[in-house]
């Protein structure tokens, strides 16, 4: 009869004990952090809030033209438009304000992956709103003007440009979280810079420049009407400006600062 020697080494599997975790689960937390806290939560009723009743408001005091689902589109979407940005400066303070950025990137040392899991659960989360925000503009069109000529004119392309209007400043919330790192200095300056620059551009001097530097003048027609091709390029020009230069100057924070300073 053979026994095994009581000396015999026991052998653990430990495989994927020290795997990294992929970019699916980042993403899934990123996407639990913007909707399981007490802010996120109530920002997200707030957007549901908000939206129909500017919606019902725009049914009871609009005039006929009004109802259409572009004239219904354009004030549905105001309210995710204000706060889905802060949502995303939220994503990326709460790291640094709440020292939960020492756990996270203890267990994710590259920190480029955890910034790109933001980044892709905030475009998910404004896909996500825009999607009920449609929803709640189509039910309000409906109930408005039911089977009137022209009332879905251009909606396919107006929802597409709306994605695009709700995701970019999504990652402007989210480029202003990396480079101030803390919630009330970004959130001002998220509201202040651009009323500012808006002012400047009020200036007759800047009149020309101003819809290529601007993003409210930019980007405000993308929610009302079919884009032309010089207005694309100006909403391009704004974007790199307002988006892209300060999601690089953040990416560029995150990686050099310490954490716990």
């Amino acid at each position: 009869m053979s026994t095994t020697p009581l000396s015999a080494p026991i052998r653990v599997n430990t495989a994927g004990v020290h795997a990294r975790p992929g970019l699916g689960r980042l993403v899934a937390v990123e996407l639990r952090k913007m909707v399981d806290t007490r802010a996120g939560f109530w920002l997200q009723i707030a957007m549901v809030a908000l939206t129909a009743i500017v919606v019902i408001l725009r049914r009871v005091f609009g005039e006929g033209g009004d109802h259409t689902f572009a004239g219904v589109l354009d004030v549905g979407i105001q309210p995710a438009a204000v706060l889905l940005p802060i949502t995303g400066i939220l994503l990326v303070t709460s790291e640094w304000s709440q020292r939960t950025g020492m756990i996270t990137f203890a267990l994710v040392p590259q920190r480029t992956r955890v910034l790109g899991a933001k980044l892709i659960a905030s475009l998910l989360l404004a896909l996500a709103t825009l999607a009920m925000t449609v929803a709640i503009v189509t039910a309000g069109v409906l109930v408005a003007s039911p089977g009137v000529d022209g009332t879905w004119s251009d909606a396919a392309t107006l929802i597409g440009q709306s994605a695009l209007y709700l995701t970019t400043g999504m990652v402007v919330g989210v480029a202003f979280g990396a480079i101030l790192l803390a919630s009330a200095p970004a959130i001002a300056a998220l509201f202040a810079l651009p009323i500012a620059w808006t002012a400047l551009a009020s200036l007759s001097v800047f009149a020309d420049a101003a819809p290529w530097l601007d993003t409210r003048l930019a980007l405000a027609p993308l929610h009302e009407e079919v884009l032309s091709a010089t207005q694309w390029a100006q909403a391009g020009t704004a974007l790199a400006l307002w988006m892209l230069l300060p999601l690089s100057i953040g990416i560029w924070r995150i990686t050099r600062r310490e954490v716990a300073s």
